[in-house]
Protein backbone atom coordinates (compact mmCIF):
# COMPACT_ATOMS: atom_id res chain seq x y z
CA UNK A 1 0.00 0.00 0.00
CA UNK A 2 1.24 3.67 -1.05
CA UNK A 3 2.82 5.24 2.60
CA UNK A 4 0.86 8.65 1.19
CA UNK A 5 -2.11 6.76 2.99
CA UNK A 6 -1.11 4.99 6.58
CA UNK A 7 -3.64 2.21 7.60
CA UNK A 8 -4.36 1.12 11.49
CA UNK A 9 -7.06 -1.14 12.32
CA UNK A 10 -8.30 -1.49 16.15
CA UNK A 11 -11.10 -2.84 16.79
CA UNK A 12 -12.98 -3.19 13.56
CA UNK A 13 -12.33 0.51 12.46
CA UNK A 14 -9.95 0.60 10.03
CA UNK A 15 -8.01 4.09 10.26
CA UNK A 16 -7.08 5.69 7.08
CA UNK A 17 -4.13 8.03 7.33
CA UNK A 18 -3.55 10.91 4.94
CA UNK A 19 0.32 10.94 4.80
CA UNK A 20 1.21 13.23 1.90
CA UNK A 21 3.27 16.19 3.61
CA UNK A 22 3.67 19.16 3.46
CA UNK A 23 -0.21 19.69 3.33
CA UNK A 24 -1.56 16.34 2.02
CA UNK A 25 -2.83 17.59 -1.71
CA UNK A 26 -5.08 15.53 -3.24
CA UNK A 27 -2.69 14.22 -5.79
CA UNK A 28 -3.63 11.21 -8.11
CA UNK A 29 -0.98 9.12 -5.87
CA UNK A 30 -2.83 10.13 -2.90
CA UNK A 31 -6.64 9.57 -4.19
CA UNK A 32 -5.47 6.22 -5.30
CA UNK A 33 -3.89 5.07 -2.14
CA UNK A 34 -7.00 6.22 -0.39
CA UNK A 35 -9.78 4.56 -3.02
CA UNK A 36 -7.21 1.08 -2.27
CA UNK A 37 -7.32 1.25 1.19
CA UNK A 38 -11.46 1.91 1.03
CA UNK A 39 -11.59 -0.83 -1.21
CA UNK A 40 -9.22 -2.95 0.96
CA UNK A 41 -10.89 -2.67 4.10
CA UNK A 42 -14.91 -3.77 3.87
CA UNK A 43 -17.32 -5.83 6.04
CA UNK A 44 -17.64 -8.26 8.03
CA UNK A 45 -13.84 -7.53 9.25
CA UNK A 46 -14.17 -3.90 9.08
CA UNK A 47 -17.07 -2.29 10.46
CA UNK A 48 -16.07 1.17 10.35
CA UNK A 49 -13.96 3.65 8.84
CA UNK A 50 -12.21 6.81 9.65
CA UNK A 51 -10.71 9.32 7.74
CA UNK A 52 -7.86 11.46 9.13
CA UNK A 53 -4.95 13.37 8.62
CA UNK A 54 -1.93 12.72 11.36
CA UNK A 55 -2.20 13.54 14.93
CA UNK A 56 -1.81 17.30 15.46
CA UNK A 57 -2.28 18.15 11.77
CA UNK A 58 -2.33 21.90 11.41
CA UNK A 59 -3.77 21.36 7.15
CA UNK A 60 -5.72 17.91 7.58
CA UNK A 61 -5.65 19.01 3.47
CA UNK A 62 -5.00 21.59 0.53
CA UNK A 63 -7.57 20.24 -1.57
CA UNK A 64 -6.61 19.12 -5.28
CA UNK A 65 -3.17 19.82 -6.39
CA UNK A 66 -3.22 22.82 -8.39
CA UNK A 67 -0.06 21.37 -10.05
CA UNK A 68 -2.00 18.48 -11.57
CA UNK A 69 -5.04 20.67 -12.75
CA UNK A 70 -5.03 20.48 -17.38
CA UNK A 71 -4.05 24.22 -19.17
CA UNK A 72 -4.87 22.71 -22.25
CA UNK A 73 -8.66 23.58 -22.03
CA UNK A 74 -10.13 20.02 -21.12
CA UNK A 75 -12.24 19.75 -18.40
CA UNK A 76 -10.52 19.93 -14.85
CA UNK A 77 -13.11 17.87 -13.11
CA UNK A 78 -14.61 15.65 -15.19
CA UNK A 79 -16.39 12.48 -14.01
CA UNK A 80 -13.65 10.09 -13.91
CA UNK A 81 -11.22 12.58 -12.26
CA UNK A 82 -9.65 11.25 -9.06
CA UNK A 83 -11.47 13.06 -6.13
CA UNK A 84 -14.94 11.99 -8.24
CA UNK A 85 -14.11 8.86 -7.86
CA UNK A 86 -13.22 8.46 -4.45
CA UNK A 87 -16.23 11.06 -3.19
CA UNK A 88 -18.14 7.69 -5.15
CA UNK A 89 -16.01 5.06 -3.12
CA UNK A 90 -17.19 6.99 0.07
CA UNK A 91 -20.69 7.58 -0.48
CA UNK A 92 -21.09 3.88 -1.69
CA UNK A 93 -19.11 1.92 0.75
CA UNK A 94 -20.68 -0.36 2.75
CA UNK A 95 -20.00 0.68 5.96
CA UNK A 96 -19.92 3.98 7.61
CA UNK A 97 -16.94 6.65 7.06
CA UNK A 98 -16.04 8.95 9.65
CA UNK A 99 -13.87 12.24 8.86
CA UNK A 100 -12.00 13.16 11.65
CA UNK A 101 -10.55 16.67 11.00
CA UNK A 102 -8.13 18.25 12.26
CA UNK A 103 -6.43 21.58 10.65
CA UNK A 104 -7.75 23.22 7.65
CA UNK A 105 -9.51 22.14 4.97
CA UNK A 106 -9.40 23.81 1.45
CA UNK A 107 -11.32 23.20 -1.93
CA UNK A 108 -12.04 19.73 -3.25
CA UNK A 109 -11.07 18.54 0.22
CA UNK A 110 -14.09 19.76 1.48
CA UNK A 111 -15.95 17.89 -0.96
CA UNK A 112 -13.78 15.02 0.69
CA UNK A 113 -14.83 15.70 3.84
CA UNK A 114 -18.42 16.16 3.67
CA UNK A 115 -18.71 12.96 1.59
CA UNK A 116 -17.90 11.02 4.79
CA UNK A 117 -21.18 10.04 6.77
CA UNK A 118 -20.46 11.90 9.81
CA UNK A 119 -17.91 14.48 10.41
CA UNK A 120 -15.91 15.15 13.95
CA UNK A 121 -14.13 18.58 14.06
CA UNK A 122 -11.18 20.04 16.17
CA UNK A 123 -12.07 23.45 17.82
CA UNK A 124 -9.57 25.06 15.67
CA UNK A 125 -10.50 23.23 12.44
CA UNK A 126 -11.66 25.68 9.43
CA UNK A 127 -13.11 24.74 5.67
CA UNK A 128 -12.91 26.99 2.82
CA UNK A 129 -14.55 26.07 -0.34
CA UNK A 130 -11.92 27.76 -2.83
CA UNK A 131 -12.71 26.85 -6.33
CA UNK A 132 -13.14 30.83 -7.02
CA UNK A 133 -10.50 32.10 -6.18
CA UNK A 134 -8.57 29.52 -8.05
CA UNK A 135 -11.41 30.47 -11.08
CA UNK A 136 -11.66 26.46 -11.56
CA UNK A 137 -15.54 25.99 -12.09
CA UNK A 138 -16.68 23.40 -10.15
CA UNK A 139 -19.34 20.90 -11.46
CA UNK A 140 -22.60 19.72 -10.83
CA UNK A 141 -22.42 16.79 -8.74
CA UNK A 142 -19.88 18.39 -6.33
CA UNK A 143 -22.38 21.36 -5.91
CA UNK A 144 -24.91 18.66 -5.19
CA UNK A 145 -22.73 17.24 -2.54
CA UNK A 146 -23.14 20.51 -0.84
CA UNK A 147 -26.52 21.35 -0.80
CA UNK A 148 -27.08 17.90 0.64
CA UNK A 149 -25.70 18.47 3.80
CA UNK A 150 -25.72 22.15 4.40
CA UNK A 151 -28.02 25.24 4.15
CA UNK A 152 -28.64 26.98 1.02
CA UNK A 153 -28.08 30.07 1.32
CA UNK A 154 -24.30 28.79 3.99
CA UNK A 155 -23.57 27.04 1.02
CA UNK A 156 -23.87 30.25 -1.39
CA UNK A 157 -21.38 32.17 1.12
CA UNK A 158 -18.59 29.94 1.06
CA UNK A 159 -18.24 29.37 -2.62
CA UNK A 160 -18.86 32.85 -3.75
CA UNK A 161 -16.78 33.87 -0.98
CA UNK A 162 -14.23 31.41 -0.72
CA UNK A 163 -13.37 32.42 3.09
CA UNK A 164 -12.69 29.88 6.01
CA UNK A 165 -15.44 29.01 8.08
CA UNK A 166 -14.85 27.43 11.67
CA UNK A 167 -15.72 24.45 12.95
CA UNK A 168 -17.88 25.60 15.26
CA UNK A 169 -20.26 28.00 12.93
CA UNK A 170 -20.10 24.22 10.20
CA UNK A 171 -21.68 22.69 13.62
CA UNK A 172 -24.23 25.19 14.06
CA UNK A 173 -25.26 24.75 10.62
CA UNK A 174 -25.12 20.68 11.16
CA UNK A 175 -22.58 20.29 8.75
CA UNK A 176 -20.32 18.99 11.50
CA UNK A 177 -21.72 16.34 14.00
CA UNK A 178 -19.41 17.04 16.40
CA UNK A 179 -16.53 20.16 17.35
CA UNK A 180 -14.20 19.22 20.21
CA UNK A 181 -11.09 20.44 21.64
CA UNK A 182 -7.89 18.66 19.69
CA UNK A 183 -6.35 16.75 22.65
CA UNK A 184 -10.23 14.95 22.60
CA UNK A 185 -11.35 15.05 18.82
CA UNK A 186 -9.32 11.25 18.34
CA UNK A 187 -10.90 9.52 21.86
CA UNK A 188 -14.36 10.78 20.34
CA UNK A 189 -14.20 9.57 16.93
CA UNK A 190 -12.89 6.16 18.40
CA UNK A 191 -16.42 6.32 20.89
CA UNK A 192 -17.94 7.44 17.53
CA UNK A 193 -16.85 4.32 15.85
CA UNK A 194 -17.48 1.86 18.60
CA UNK A 195 -21.03 2.30 18.48
CA UNK A 196 -21.22 2.28 15.38
CA UNK A 197 -18.98 -1.09 14.92
CA UNK A 198 -21.79 -2.69 17.35
CA UNK A 199 -24.76 -2.03 15.61
CA UNK A 200 -26.04 -4.24 13.17
CA UNK A 201 -23.63 -4.17 9.86
CA UNK A 202 -26.23 -5.58 7.28
CA UNK A 203 -28.98 -2.80 8.61
CA UNK A 204 -25.89 -0.18 8.08
CA UNK A 205 -25.44 -1.15 4.79
CA UNK A 206 -28.74 -0.88 3.58
CA UNK A 207 -30.15 2.57 5.82
CA UNK A 208 -26.79 3.80 4.12
CA UNK A 209 -27.86 3.26 0.49
CA UNK A 210 -31.43 4.53 0.97
CA UNK A 211 -29.64 7.84 2.36
CA UNK A 212 -27.94 7.87 -0.46
CA UNK A 213 -30.45 7.35 -3.34
CA UNK A 214 -32.70 9.66 -1.16
CA UNK A 215 -30.47 12.28 -0.87
CA UNK A 216 -29.25 12.35 -4.98
CA UNK A 217 -32.85 11.95 -5.93
CA UNK A 218 -32.79 15.45 -7.85
CA UNK A 219 -34.34 15.62 -11.40
CA UNK A 220 -32.31 17.47 -13.84
CA UNK A 221 -33.31 17.88 -17.84
CA UNK A 222 -30.54 17.15 -20.44
CA UNK A 223 -31.01 20.76 -21.30
CA UNK A 224 -30.24 22.41 -18.05
CA UNK A 225 -27.48 19.59 -17.93
CA UNK A 226 -25.82 20.82 -20.98
CA UNK A 227 -26.32 24.51 -20.73
CA UNK A 228 -24.48 24.41 -17.31
CA UNK A 229 -21.79 22.66 -19.17
CA UNK A 230 -21.51 24.63 -22.10
CA UNK A 231 -21.14 27.72 -19.12
CA UNK A 232 -18.35 25.43 -17.44
CA UNK A 233 -16.55 24.61 -20.80
CA UNK A 234 -16.35 28.87 -21.17
CA UNK A 235 -15.04 28.48 -17.97
CA UNK A 236 -11.68 26.12 -18.30
CA UNK A 237 -11.35 27.80 -21.71
CA UNK A 238 -10.69 31.08 -20.05
CA UNK A 239 -8.24 33.20 -19.42
CA UNK A 240 -9.27 33.62 -16.00
CA UNK A 241 -8.50 30.00 -15.67
CA UNK A 242 -5.08 30.15 -16.60
CA UNK A 243 -4.23 33.23 -14.45
CA UNK A 244 -6.22 31.10 -11.48
CA UNK A 245 -3.26 28.57 -11.98
CA UNK A 246 -0.14 30.58 -12.47
CA UNK A 247 -1.31 32.90 -9.35
CA UNK A 248 -1.35 29.77 -7.11
CA UNK A 249 1.36 28.91 -8.24
CA UNK A 250 3.77 32.35 -8.05
CA UNK A 251 2.10 32.44 -4.57
CA UNK A 252 0.25 35.99 -5.51
CA UNK A 253 -3.41 36.93 -5.48
CA UNK A 254 -5.16 36.27 -8.69
CA UNK A 255 -6.36 39.02 -11.16
CA UNK A 256 -9.40 38.28 -13.13
CA UNK A 257 -11.10 40.16 -15.72
CA UNK A 258 -13.86 38.16 -16.36
CA UNK A 259 -12.88 36.77 -19.76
Amino acid sequence: MSSTVAIDIRESVAWLTLDSPPVNALSVSLIDALSAALDANQPPAIRAIVIRAARGARIFSAGHDVRELPTNGRDPLTYNDPLRQVVRRIEAHHVPVIAMVEGSVWGGACELVLSCDLVVASADATFALTPARLGVPYNMSGILNFIKVADMHFVKEMLFTARAVTAGRMAAYGVVNAVVPAEEIEGMTADLAADIAASSPLVLRIMKEELRVLSNAHPLTPEAYERIQAIRREVYDSEDYQEGIRAFLEKRRPVFRGS
